[in-house]
């Protein structure tokens, strides 16, 4: 597992190790029953606040990335396709968003939108 922390950023530390974790999660970086460093090791590891690690942690368990097993440490949970599914609407809603925030601009309408996305499908 790969976490890389950017003090300058206005994103919370823990933030940026739950949206990391969870991009590999999705991404199949991080696999199925997977065993995760404990809390106490990506914080020395980070050089952060144990705390910090755990709230990235009950989140992640939270939103159904990771599950814990008391004396064992913090495991992948089995991807839940509903779940990235539902994030991966998120995105495209966001993305799409910019697309008509950006369009009047360039003085394009929804019927040029939809023209453009048709040509791109083609592709």
């Amino acid at each position: 597992m790969n976490i890389l922390i950017d003090n300058r950023s206005g994103t919370p530390i823990y933030d940026q190790i739950y949206t990391q974790v969870k991009q590999q999660i999705i991404s199949g970086e991080l696999t199925e029953d997977e065993a995760l460093p404990s809390i106490r090791s990506l914080a020395k590891d980070l050089r952060i606040s144990v705390i910090t690690t755990k709230r990235a942690y009950e989140e992640l368990e939270r939103d159904g990335f990771i599950y814990t097993v008391a004396g064992k440490g913090s495991f992948v949970a089995a991807r839940n396709l509903e779940l990235l599914r539902e994030e991966n609407l998120r995105k495209i809603e966001a993305l799409m968003q910019e697309i008509l925030r950006l369009a009047p601009a360039c003085g394009l309408d929804i019927n040029a939108l939809s023209e453009m996305l048709r040509l791109l499908n083609e592709e």
